[in-house]
């Protein structure tokens, strides 16, 4: 028996991530920049562990699919992910902390440069290196977060000498609400950042974000960077969602009780049966990135059958109600899906008040992971999800 296998007999709760729908949302995020009138190539964000999914497994996959650039936004990531993936480029948007650029030099990554200062101290290591450095330059057209604000980029457009000595591999900006087609502020930063665009002739652009893609061709550049929606988060809210899942998320039963009318179940207090009930108590909690806010607001599914999640959650432990579910499914170690099929990640963001992002990006390191990556069928002329900008 393998290790992993060993893993998964041990676990009391699988996280299983299919590797081949993550390359099936790429190729349909890439053919929709295909579809444009000019070839744009398709990134791939990699931040958050891959949200959640797996960093230097989801980046060689990825690679082997067709994609040549990754982002990630914290240096130590970039550092992780090279180990994985040695000849890719691979963009840090956080950009550079102060003494870091031995790091990036070391390791081959290229810093997302957000403001002079950082452009200032990258140029100084192109320099102490005598050759020639990669950069990108990452332009504040309404985000007001990270990025050259509106004088800085006058700056630099004034005084292009101050790029010397550095590669620019790209000029980027990012979307404020790019999920919603109709909010202006898309055209407003549209706008804005063609105008830089234009004054910064000769280097790649890139604008779109996983939404930002299927807002169309004007939005689309030279590069798209989708991140979410290639994990199965639907890029269009309050639409259908044209990406594949790409998570299961199951936990196994620990012990089974009847308990009579008006008690209380898990601490606190926090709910009382009105009638004698069935519960459940299953191997995870808030310890695993399953929120203590879903207390009494959510539910899980055993074979197909709904079971509602009662009482506080506790750090690795949640009580779920089967009193509506047959006896005979409810044994010790038998499997609940708590996200799949019957429960997307969005699916569990809306009743946690949260996004599909932060579900993502929570899943725990207790988890046994398993990785699927089914073959296509065949034929498949149009594989992928299918995607209309």
């Amino acid at each position: 028996m393998s290790s992993s296998d060993n893993a998964t007999r041990r676990a009391g709760a699988i996280l299983t991530v299919d590797l081949g729908a993550i390359a099936a949302n790429w190729r349909g995020l890439r053919d929709a920049g295909r579809a444009a009138s000019r070839p744009v190539d398709c990134a791939a964000v990699l931040k958050a562990d891959a949200y959640g999914c797996g960093a230097t497994v989801v980046g060689p996959r990825l690679a082997a699919e067709g994609c040549r650039q990754f982002f990630v936004a914290h240096l130590e990531e970039g550092i992780a992910l090279r180990e994985a993936m040695p000849e890719h480029p691979i963009y840090v948007l956080n950009g550079l902390l102060a003494g870091t650029e031995a790091d990036f030099v070391e390791h081959d990554l290229t810093p997302v440069l957000n403001h002079l200062g950082q452009l200032n101290v990258w140029r100084a290591a192109a320099q102490r290196y005598n050759r020639p450095l990669d950069a990108v330059i990452h332009v504040d057209t309404g985000m007001h977060r990270l990025g050259f604000d509106a004088e800085e980029a006058q700056v630099l457009i004034n005084e292009r000498g101050r790029l010397r000595g550095l590669r620019l591999a790209l000029l980027m900006s990012h979307l404020v609400a790019s999920e919603e087609p109709n909010n202006a502020v898309n055209g407003e930063q549209l706008s804005r950042f063609r105008n830089f665009v234009r004054a910064m002739p000769g280097a790649p652009t890139s604008l779109a974000n996983s939404s930002g893609i299927f807002l169309g061709p004007d939005y689309h550049f030279d590069l798209l960077r989708p991140g979410a929606a290639l994990y199965g988060i639907n890029p269009l809210p309050g639409r259908d969602n044209p990406m594949l899942p790409v998570v299961t998320l199951q936990a196994r039963i620990l012990q089974t009780r009847r308990i009579d009318a008006f008690q209380t179940v898990g601490y606190g207090g926090a709910w009382r049966s009105a009638r004698p009930s069935r519960v459940a108590t299953i191997a995870l909690g808030y310890g695993d990135g399953y929120f203590r806010v879903l207390i009494n607001r959510t539910y899980v599914h055993l074979a197909g059958h709904r079971a509602p999640v009662i009482g506080r959650i506790s750090m690795d432990l949640v009580t779920i109600d089967v009193t509506e579910v047959p006896e005979a499914l409810c044994e010790t170690g038998a499997v609940v899906e708590v996200l799949g099929p019957h429960m997307t990640p969005d699916d569990l963001a809306d009743h946690a008040r949260t996004n599909g992002y932060e579900v993502m990006t929570a899943l725990g390191r207790r988890y046994a992971r398993v990785y699927v990556d089914p073959p296509e069928p065949e034929p498949d002329p149009e594989p992928g999800p299918e995607i209309a900008p």
